[in-house]
């Protein structure tokens, strides 16, 4: 969905993993490709280079010639998810940009939703699936 505010035109889109939710705002024609995450540079945000790594992942497997302002509002669960909901996020506003990138990124698998959450607890069990130990006698 592209928009407008005063200064740019905007493509917004929400990535999700798990239980991390992240809305991504990519503004086109910028000098350099900027990342702020909750006002905070992804150096900063993210603990490790690696998770950096993961959430412009999207970027390098598209092999975009044009350069994009990112702003993201990152929300739930840890900082690998969220670094996954936020690639998740971009590849979905990339494809809004250009449907053309749409192939290289669903080979990746970077617009598929990975919903895989953790199991709930279940009464009489320890966690989801562990038992208490059992005695015969």
């Amino acid at each position: 969905m592209a928009t407008k505010t005063a200064e740019h035109t905007y493509i917004e889109a929400v990535g999700r993993r798990k239980t991390s939710v992240a809305r991504v705002r990519i503004f086109k024609g910028a000098k350099k490709t900027s990342f702020k995450i909750n006002d905070r540079e992804i150096e900063d945000y993210f603990p490790t280079p690696e998770l950096a790594k993961v959430a412009r992942e999207a970027f390098s497997v598209s092999e975009v010639k044009e350069l994009f302002d990112v702003t993201a509002h990152l929300s739930g669960g840890g900082s690998h998810s969220q670094a996954e909901a936020l690639r998740h996020g971009i590849s979905r506003a990339l494809v809004a940009f250009d449907l053309e990138l749409r192939g290289k990124l669903k080979k990746a698998g970077f617009l598929k939703r990975d919903q895989r959450t953790k199991e709930r607890r279940k009464f009489g069990l320890k966690k989801a699936r562990k038992a208490p130990q059992w005695s015969k006698r």
